[in-house]
C-alpha cells in the first residue's frame, strides 16, 4: 500500500504517439515519440521519447501512430537497451493475449493531466 500523499506525486498525462519503431535485436521493445504539448525554451514542440515493451501486441508499430494514450510523465529517465525513456505507457494485460492500451476519449488533447 502507498499513501494518498505518495499517489498524488504520480503525474499522469495524455500523450499523442507521433512515431513508433521497433528497437532492433529486441522482441518486445518499441521506441515511441510522444507529444505531451510541451515546448522548449524557444516555443518549439518538444516530444518525449518513451521506450515501451508492447511490441508483441502490435506486429506493425505504425498502428500506434496518432493514438492518444495515458502515460506516467514524472518518472526519472531510464536507459533501456541503450535508449533513454522519459515516461511510461499505461496498458493492461489479462493473459491469453488480452491486452489494451489505456486511451482517453477523442476529446482529450495531448498534455491533459489526469484528475
Amino acid at each position: 500500500m502507498i499513501s494518498y500523499e505518495d499517489f498524488k506525486k504520480v503525474e499522469i498525462k495524455a500523450g499523442k504517439i507521433l512515431s513508433a519503431e521497433k528497437i532492433l535485436d529486441t522482441d518486445k521493445l518499441f521506441k515511441l515519440s510522444v507529444d505531451f504539448a510541451e515546448k522548449d525554451e524557444l516555443g518549439n514542440a518538444k516530444p518525449r521519447q518513451i521506450v515501451s515493451g508492447i511490441a508483441l501486441h502490435f506486429p506493425d508499430p505504425a498502428v500506434l501512430v496518432g493514438k492518444t494514450c495515458m502515460f506516467v510523465t514524472n518518472l526519472e529517465p531510464r536507459i533501456i537497451r541503450g535508449h533513454e525513456s522519459n515516461g511510461m505507457l499505461f496498458a493492461v494485460s489479462a493473459g491469453e493475449g488480452a491486452f489494451s492500451l489505456l486511451e482517453p476519449n477523442a476529446s482529450i488533447p495531448p498534455g491533459t493531466s489526469a484528475a
